[in-house]
């Protein structure tokens, strides 16, 4: 009996040996089972479900900025022969992430909070570096990305995961979180990428200092781009201490920051939620493109993409959904999505909506106990709005249905055609560059502004990485909020 497990052991021992890869950054080996052509093409399959989730920021300018300045840092870090990727994706989350084989997004939220061009570069070179050091491949192997939706990974129960499969991945990736190591990692490569393409990275430092106080006004609910990293203040003085070495070291003087040059480029950028994208107002949800509304039931919680609208109970025990359903007719889309996630079908119908005609569905999924999920029932109201379908499910387990079934039709019932001028017409906030006509303070110039909001004015303070008080010199450009 030794000598076949001496045999297994030797076999196993030699797979791992082949499975170590050479970290492009250190040197080292390290154990990976994702080579390089299957890391890009993790990234190529994640990128168009990223894109689909949150949609591209519809700026050509910035969106020329992020390549141009990527493509050169690109150039300069521990893996110059990847092909790189640059896009900022239209959130208003203040993020920045990475995902294997060289795929980098901004949010447009973070390219709000930047002051200069070296802020945004210090984090350019730390994205940069997760890929580099590959750490967004391996944290993704270990992850079970594809498992969890949007609302099922925040708010419910792992029972009504797999409603959310399509948008799962890209989310997952958005909000991969990394160990502390491979932060500093990163951190200490967006110093160096950042230095070398001639920035001066204790601007990136400073930008750290605008999170932590974007974590203090959100009740500590740290930024997504500081979720591993408790102390902030911490990484701050790193960062700063590192940037004073690279540049003694490397003799680099009068680094750049560009501030003007940036503030000009982010003027008139949208700041904080798209109406035009829907949005939710005193239990409503209204989509001004789309030109339709429904209600939210009391109490629930809602999150919106360009995919889907989703709502939840507090304590997970039901879900709805509003997206577009695939098929050429009603009755097409109701039998691809029937099909699509196995439902056998209870009662259907074919009803008139506030003007729409709809195919109403009542459908079970069964228990799966290798998955340990309990039965489901659903009510699914397929509207036909012109060459549109939407698919509004409602889903919970199948001893609920009965409590929830008048509340799942309340809000499917309240899906009509939306009229209200002043909804069609909400306009976002923007951002908008000014400068300084004499010596004042921040405070002094949202006087005159009549902000007199104490919310919106620590806001835009944090915004511009100041203090209302800071003396503002004749000639400074700095933000203010407009629409």
């Amino acid at each position: 009996m030794k000598k076949p497990i001496l045999i297994i052991i030797s076999i196993f021992a030699f797979s791992l040996f082949n499975s170590c890869a050479i970290n492009p950054v250190t040197g080292k080996k390290q154990l990976s089972f994702t080579s390089e052509a299957q890391e890009i093409q993790m990234g190529k399959e994640a990128d168009p479900q990223i894109v689909a989730q949150y949609g591209v920021y519809d700026n050509q300018t910035l969106q020329n900025f992020i390549n141009v300045k990527g493509k050169q840092m690109g150039a300069i870090s521990d893996r110059p022969n990847l092909t790189y990727n640059f896009k900022i994706v239209d959130s208003d989350v203040v993020n920045a992430f990475a995902v294997p084989g060289g795929y980098v997004y901004f949010t447009r939220g973070i390219m709000a909070h930047f002051n200069n061009e070296a802020e945004f570069a210090g984090v350019l070179g730390h994205e940069i570096g997760h890929v580099a050091a590959r750490h967004s491949v391996n944290q993704q192997a270990k992850s079970t990305l594809g498992q969890i939706g949007l609302l099922a990974g925040m708010i419910l129960s792992p029972t009504f995961a797999q409603y959310g499969q399509e948008a799962s991945q890209g989310l997952g990736l958005l909000f991969l979180k990394f160990g502390r190591d491979a932060e500093r990692q990163a951190d200490e490569l967006g110093v160096e990428y950042s230095s070398k393409i001639n920035y001066d990275a204790h601007q990136m430092a400073d930008f750290f200092g605008t999170l932590e106080r974007l974590s203090e006004d959100s009740g500590n609910q740290l930024p997504d781009f500081l979720s591993t990293h408790p102390n902030p203040g911490e990484r701050m003085s790193t960062v700063d201490r590192l940037a004073t070495q690279y540049q003694k070291k490397n003799n680099l003087t009068n680094p750049i920051v560009n501030r003007n040059s940036y503030l000009k480029m982010i003027d008139g950028l949208v700041y904080g939620k798209d109406p035009k994208q829907g949005f939710v107002e005193n239990n409503y949800f209204y989509h001004p493109e789309l030109k339709f509304q429904f209600p939210i039931p009391s109490g629930w919680k809602s999150a919106n993409s360009p995919q889907s609208f989703q709502m939840a109970e507090p304590n997970g025990k039901a879900l709805m959904t509003l997206s577009l359903a695939p098929g050429k007719n009603l009755q097409d889309a109701a039998n691809t999505v029937i099909q699509k996630y196995g439902l056998t079908v209870v009662k259907n119908d074919q009803i008139t909506v506030n003007g729409f005609n709809v195919i109403r569905v009542i459908a079970d999924q069964p228990a799966n106990q290798q998955q340990q999920t309990q039965a489901l029932r659903t009510l699914s109201y397929f509207i036909a709005d012109g060459e549109s379908i939407y698919h509004m499910i409602g889903i919970t387990d199948l001893n609920s249905f009965s409590y929830y079934d008048n509340i799942f039709s309340n809000t499917m019932s309240g899906f009509k055609r939306l009229t209200d001028a002043d909804k069609l017409n909400r306009k976002p906030d923007r951002i908008q560059i000014i400068t300084a006509q004499s010596n004042t303070t921040l405070s002094e110039i949202l006087n005159i502004r009549k902000e007199n909001n104490d919310k919106r004015r620590n806001e835009i303070a944090v915004l511009n990485g100041m203090t209302l008080n800071q003396s503002i010199p004749k000639g400074t450009m700095f933000k203010v909020l407009s629409n």
